[in-house]
Order: structure tokens, then C-alpha cells, then sequence
């Protein structure tokens, strides 16, 4: 069956139509998608199968999902799965999982240099990886080409707000630019978020210039108050996001290492800066209702 032609699979199909008249969804074509089917997942192991993806999760996913997923994936089990797990998770329709199929978010899953293997316990630590990107890629930030760097960071921090509320599962806003008073001082940190799955707090870190180990102390000393004054013993361990302009893999892999306060480190991408006036060239809401008046 292995080396099976096109002829094998339309003789094949009319028997089984014969043998079972009842039996829908009988067509050489979909029997050609059962057999990738097997070849992708048959040695997995049911009923667990790689990722900790049960059969009955499997199975729970609609038969035209699967076979977008074969045509895009091409037979990568672990690309596959991912989607799989993706599609569950956030009960993706077939449409809006074809347009996530389209994109590199599986190859930017889960690549932030970090050193939440040391700095976590099991398995907080693989999922907390789970949920970084590298890099994370902004379409169509909209700003002037006067901007100024306040404008640009504030630009991005929305990028990100909205990218992890919408993509990054299990993610709540808590506050922007949270501010937490220290003996008579404040700090603010730039975006704070609480991760449902996880159970802890999320400490995200905007710059828009490279990444320098310098950071990692500032950004450390962030981590460990949110840890010590908003965090409460029914919490995990904060953990941290650096997310910045651009990064040396290997300069971040030593900067993490010195900390032990588990931080992650991503880069970001502008794929377009769309200029403010475009954005702001439609009336608002307010104004068409004040137009009405």
C-alpha cells in the first residue's frame, strides 16, 4: 500500500462503497488522506502520542481540520501536532486555522533564549517556554516618521498587548506601566500579565534598542518585587519577558544564565510603520455620532 498508485485507491473506494453502502466519506481521495494519516501518527504510540496529545484529543478535531493540516505540515509530526493542540486550544474554525497555517508561528514558537530550565520546576518550566515567540513580528505599527522613541515604544507596547491577548492563550492584562511603590520610590514596569494556565505573573519589558547584558539586573530587580509584593502563595513563580530590538543568541544565553530570576529574551520585527495620517484619516465613532447630532 505503501507504493500504492492513484488506480489502487478509486478500485479500493468503489469496493468499500460496495462492502459499506451506510458509510460516507469513502472517496480515493479522502482514503489517500487516511493513509498520511496513519503514516503520521501510527507510531506515536496511542493513546499517547508526542506533546502529551491523548487520541481521544486526537480524534476530537474535525476530519477536514486534519486534512488541512496534512497539506500544509507535510507529514512533520511535531508541526502537526502543534496545530492540533492550537486548534483545541483555541477552538480555531478551519478558516482561521488555514490563515495560522500560512504563517511561521510554529517556527517562532517557544525560541526565546531563557533560562527557565534552571530557574523553574517542572513542568512549570517547559510550559513557560511554550509561550514565548522569537522573534515576535509586528505588522503595520502605526506612527509617524517624526516619531519619537516614547512614541515608538508606546506603539509597540500595544502591538504586544493585543498580540498576546489575542494569540498567546491564557494571557490577562493586568496593567501598563504598573506602578509599584517601594519605600517612598516607585517602579514601573511596562506591561503585566497574568497567565491562567501557569498561575503566576507575567513581567514583560519593552526596548526598543539591542539587547545589552546590562538589563538583566534592572529587569531581574522587577521580576523578583512583583514576586515578593503582588504574587500570593497561591502563585507560581514570576517569570520574565525581555522582548527588545534585536539580540545576540549567545550574549542572551549568558545574560539568563547569571540571573535567578527565570527571564526570558525575544527579539521583535517591523514588518511595515504605517504612517499615523493613514490611521487616523477615517472618523471615530464619536465623531460620526456627533456628525449625526
Amino acid at each position: 500500500m505503501k507504493n500504492a498508485g492513484s488506480g489502487f485507491f478509486d478500485n479500493l473506494s468503489k469496493d468499500m462503497k460496495i462492502i459499506l453502502p451506510e458509510v460516507q466519506g469513502l472517496s480515493s481521495s479522502n482514503l489517500r488522506y487516511m493513509k498520511k494519516f496513519y503514516e503520521l501518527y501510527s507510531d506515536s504510540n496511542f493513546p499517547q502520542l508526542v506533546g502529551d496529545l491523548s487520541d481521544k484529543e486526537l480524534f476530537s478535531i474535525p476530519w477536514g481540520h486534519h486534512r488541512v493540516i496534512i497539506d500544509k505540515c507535510k507529514l512533520n509530526r511535531e508541526k502537526s501536532i502543534f496545530f492540533v493542540k492550537k486548534t483545541i486550544l483555541n477552538n480555531w474554525s478551519r478558516a482561521v486555522l488555514l490563515n495560522f497555517l500560512d504563517t511561521d508561528l510554529y517556527e517562532r514558537q517557544g525560541k526565546a533564549i531563557s533560562n527557565f530550565e534552571y530557574a523553574l520546576p517542572e513542568p512549570q518550566s517547559d510550559l513557560a517556554q511554550e509561550i514565548t515567540r522569537d522573534p515576535y513580528n509586528f505588522d503595520f505599527v502605526a506612527i509617524g516618521e517624526d516619531y519619537s522613541e516614547k512614541e515608538l515604544k508606546d506603539a509597540l507596547m500595544d502591538n504586544i498587548t493585543k498580540f498576546l491577548m489575542e494569540l498567546g492563550k491564557g494571557f490577562a492584562f493586568v496593567g501598563r506601566e504598573y506602578t509599584i511603590p517601594i519605600e517612598g520610590t516607585e517602579e514601573k514596569i511596562d506591561l503585566l500579565f497574568y497567565h491562567l494556565y501557569l498561575h503566576c505573573y507575567v513581567v514583560v519589558e519593552v526596548k526598543i534598542v539591542p539587547f545589552t547584558s546590562g538589563a538583566i539586573g534592572q529587569f531581574g530587580t522587577y521580576v523578583n518585587v512583583v514576586d515578593n509584593l503582588v504574587k500570593t502563595d497561591f502563585d507560581a513563580k514570576t517569570i520574565g519577558l525581555i522582548i527588545c530590538k534585536s539580540k545576540n543568541n549567545i550574549l542572551a544565553k549568558y545574560a539568563v544564565n547569571s540571573s535567578k530570576e527565570p527571564i526570558g529574551i525575544s527579539a521583535y520585527e517591523l514588518t511595515n510603520l504605517l504612517p499615523v495620517e493613514y490611521r487616523t484619516s477615517l472618523p471615530t465613532i464619536e465623531e460620526i455620532e456627533n456628525e449625526l447630532r
